[in-house]
């Protein structure tokens, strides 16, 4: 599954620079992902930066992008041309 964040965000700016697909920007009030872009870092890292670096717990699965393993591989090797 892709990963989101919810309004518990404190806009405290750590996620962003963390993600290697650059799939999170900043959102209107909160920071969001992209799920097209989100592979939950699979491709490059053992677990999600984003959830590692979070100091408040706040990026959870996201219930409407479900995706296995394979899906997220497979987008990652599409995004970056591996």
């Amino acid at each position: 599954m892709a990963l989101l964040i919810t309004d518990e965000c404190i806009n405290c700016d750590v996620c962003e620079p963390a993600c290697p697909n650059e799939a999170i920007s900043e959102g209107d009030d909160i920071y969001v992902i992209d799920p097209d872009l989100c592979t939950e870092c699979v491709g490059h890292f053992d677990e999600p930066q984003c959830v590692v670096i979070c100091p408040v717990d706040c990026i959870p699965h996201d219930p409407n992008h479900v995706e296995t393993e394979n899906d997220l591989l497979a987008k990652y090797k599409r995004i970056t041309g591996q």
